[in-house]
């Protein structure tokens, strides 16, 4: 294979409102049907220890995703300083890093590994984009979420987007170290392969 075509590894998880809302077999056949391969699988209920070691822990994350959240405020012309105390972002970011925390414990989750040529970039196009109202349709969130991020904000909780999808190759190999053990995953050649 070439470096283009090379065939790499990639985390994936349904979260719990893809769970509870009985989408696993769709979502599981959305990535099959694209011609990755499923080498390792399994439903746990995480503690939030586990999902605290599974986000990233770094300022530069929390920073940017306290930035989404002042990003989304404004758009919505919602008063940050108002809803939150504060508009620093780093901040708001710890404060939604622990609202993905609560989320991602509140209900079993489909913990996943997929592999395939360009898996990571692969997997994200299906999911389609983190905020569900800009998501295509044809992807899993365009099609199926249908949360919004404002009212998220508002009510202090997580965006219901039904799954995480890693976002480089080193996110992609923590994640897939941290929730499968090298014996829980299962290479193999698919038919036509």
């Amino acid at each position: 294979m070439s470096s283009q075509t090379q065939s790499e590894r990639t985390y994936f998880m349904i979260k719990p409102d893809g769970v509870t809302r009985g989408l696993i077999g769709e979502i599981i056949h959305r990535v099959e049907q694209r011609g990755l391969k499923i080498i390792a699988l399994q439903m746990v209920q995480p503690t939030k220890a586990q999902m605290d070691e599974h986000y990233p822990k770094d300022e530069a994350w929390i920073t940017r995703i306290g930035g989404k959240t002042l990003s989304t405020n404004e758009k919505y012309h919602i008063d940050t300083m108002a809803q939150m105390g504060t508009t620093d972002p780093f901040e708001i970011g710890k404060r939604v890093r622990g609202w993905l925390i609560d989320f991602m414990a509140s209900a079993p989750v489909v913990k996943v590994v997929v592999e395939g040529p360009h898996a990571i970039e692969m997997i994200r196009k299906l999911a389609g984009n983190t905020m569900p109202a800009l998501a295509e349709m044809g992807t899993i969130r365009g099609d199926y979420s249908v949360d919004s991020a404002a009212t998220a904000n508002r009510e202090g909780r997580a965006v219901q987007n039904l799954v995480h999808a890693s976002e480089t190759p080193e996110e992609a190999a923590h994640e897939i170290s941290h929730w499968f053990a090298p014996e829980d995953v299962h290479p193999y050649r698919r038919t036509g392969e």
